[in-house]
């Protein structure tokens, strides 16, 4: 909410856990504590700091913002200055020269437990209140709840293997929690503790609210569904997928039902409503979504500070810095056949060297245009403002395709240049259409795929309505654009197996580049086969720095624990497998 989120700069300075046995036992000097504001008039102080950490966790090297995951699948690549940029990303990306010491990782480790640590603090203090003093007690317990699920569901899916602990240990102990238990045959005793903080916020939390960033039923339950969907792929301590429970499915399928059937959310008509700053807090689709704001009394403003390297090199619109650029693999995979769906087998076989011919003899599913900045069309629907390839920084290594999604207009009122382009749009990181696919995924694996069918063409069809934005300055379509609904026995033959290819290819170009391709490839246990393909095929393109590309099944699913973490542990942690 920009309310809360503008309290960034004013927040109070609170103790992080960070895992550091020597800090933890410091007494902190000149901060305020759950002691002295346990009282009605302060203890906003305490939840609005957990708010204010939530959208922000430090700065791009601090934060597990969703493109940092993208780098880690087919969808896109580091970008940057070269090889040299940021090594540590370049490192992640390729896997074979990730280490527990490689760089970058040991700051989002400390950032989102220092999240967890503010809304621990928080709700310690709110339990010393009396709910007839203090009416939003529940509901203010309800929010760190939800808040810190959030955090421990961010660290879950990239450590894996985490210590979990919630308000009721102390500092004292935290240092003597293990990642990995020595009996744990598998993770799903982590993920129930997150899942239980989301259902007790559930349980609470008003189905609406009235300011904007406090989390409302929906959006818990959503967190619920998203850690189920987790849970019902069982992997062994190795990472491989073992079992696809279906009653933890059919669980699954209660919770995104109830959520669909409030009537509370619809598709956007235009998909481009989601990714617009005069959109923000109005999407009818949008769940949550991280506030931001600018113009609010302080320097800057409470910025996307996981962001501002993702603008294309491209002065004077742009000074900084073509990190995030949009793989040639997912440009092709948005190609479609003359029946106008995707080319599932083949899509990657074209080799893209002549842009203009490129994508001239295509056609194309309409999500490209909202999803990828390409050389000749009209940047983030600014028909007055052709892209060009000027904006590449490194097109021999990174090729010329930039990230659209969470970038903005060149004339945005939310744009703040400081070098580094910061912006203030909204990210919504829960939203419905994520939650009609859950469903249809479910389905499809409870051997309903034919239930499944609406499901996927309602969010193809909002896809093909989606072009009204995707014009040049006279009107004419900027690409042509043809996608078509599934017809069974028409344009295609609707089996289990077909309608499962046609759920995870509907997935890969509904959430391109938001961070979510990576997580699906490690849920469904095929990262392995679709890394491995992606390096083969990628090398010989020009892609040079892909020769040490190589995804090791048993390791690479997860980031290792990072080696100060290892050391501050003095052994009670055990290391991820392969590292």
């Amino acid at each position: 909410m920009k309310k809360i989120s503008n309290y960034l700069f004013l927040s109070i300075i609170l103790l992080s856990i960070a895992s550091c046995k020597k800090f933890l036992d410091v007494t902190p000097q000149a901060v305020v504590t759950e002691g002295n504001v346990s009282t009605p008039e302060n203890i906003d102080g305490l939840v609005i700091a957990a708010y204010a950490w939530l959208p922000h966790e430090g700065i791009i090297n601090q934060k597990l913002s969703p493109w940092l995951a993208d780098i880690k699948s087919d969808d896109s690549y580091k970008g940057g200055g070269g090889i040299g940029d940021q090594i540590p990303w370049y490192q992640w990306e390729v896997f074979s020269l990730n280490t527990p010491s490689t760089g970058n990782n040991d700051g989002i480790w400390y950032a989102e437990y220092e999240g967890v640590s503010r809304c621990n603090t928080a709700i310690r203090a709110l339990n010393v209140l009396d709910a007839s003093t203090y009416p939003q007690k529940d509901q203010r317990i309800a929010e760190m709840k939800f808040l810190r699920g959030y955090f421990f569901l961010d660290l879950k899916r990239w450590y894996k293997w985490i210590p979990y602990f919630d308000e009721n240990v102390m500092n004292d102990s935290i240092a003597k929690i293990p990642n990995r238990p020595a009996d744990a045959q598998n993770d799903l005793d982590i993920w129930q503790h997150i899942y239980d903080d989301f259902a007790a916020a559930a349980s609470v939390l008003p189905p609406t609210q009235t300011e904007p960033g406090r989390p409302t039923k929906y959006a818990a339950e959503a967190e619920m569904l998203e850690c189920l969907m987790w849970m019902a792929y069982e992997q062994d301590i190795n990472n491989k997928v073992v079992n696809i429970n279906t009653e933890t499915l059919s669980k699954a399928l209660t919770i995104a039902d109830d959520i669909i059937n409030s009537g509370k959310y619809s598709l956007a008509p235009d998909f481009a409503i989601n990714f617009l700053f005069d959109y923000d807090n109005k999407s009818p689709e949008s769940i949550y979504e991280w506030q931001y704001s600018h113009d609010d009394g302080t320097t800057n403003g409470n910025l996307n500070g996981g962001t501002p390297l993702n603008a294309p090199w491209w002065p004077p619109y742009f000074s900084c810095c073509d990190f995030h650029k949009a793989s040639y693999n997912m440009v092709n995979a948005f190609k479609v056949d003359d029946k106008g769906i995707p080319i599932f087998d083949d899509f990657n076989n074209e080799e893209i060297t002549n842009k203009q011919s490129y994508f001239a003899n295509n056609e194309w599913d309409p999500r490209i245009g909202h999803t990828v900045g390409i050389p000749g069309l009209p940047w983030k629907y600014q028909q007055n403002l052709l892209f060009d390839s000027s904006g590449a920084r490194d097109p021999a290594n990174y090729g010329y395709f930039n990230s659209l999604k969470e970038n903005v207009e060149s004339d945005c009122p939310g744009l703040v240049n400081l070098f580094w382009m910061w912006n203030s749009k909204n990210e919504i990181v829960i939203r419905y259409d994520r939650i009609l696919l859950q469903k249809a995924e479910i389905l499809i694996r409870l051997g309903r795929e034919k239930e499944a069918l609406p499901i996927i063409n309602e969010i193809r069809q909002r896809a093909a309505n989606s072009t009204g934005r995707l014009i040049f300055a006279d009107g004419k379509p900027t690409l042509d654009y043809k996608i078509s609904l599934y017809q069974d026995g028409i344009n295609c033959t609707w089996t289990k197996d077909f309608a499962w290819k046609a759920l995870m290819w509907e997935d890969r170009l509904e959430f391109a580049m938001e961070g979510v391709r990576w997580y699906d490839l490690v849920r469904w246990g095929i990262a392995e086969p679709v890394l491995n393909a992606y390096f083969t095929k990628e090398y010989p393109r020009n892609r040079s720095w892909m020769k040490d590309g190589k995804f090791t099944a048993g390791r690479d699913e997860f980031m290792p624990i990072p080696q100060p973490q290892m050391n501050y542990s003095f052994g009670v942690y055990t290391q991820n497998v392969g590292y």
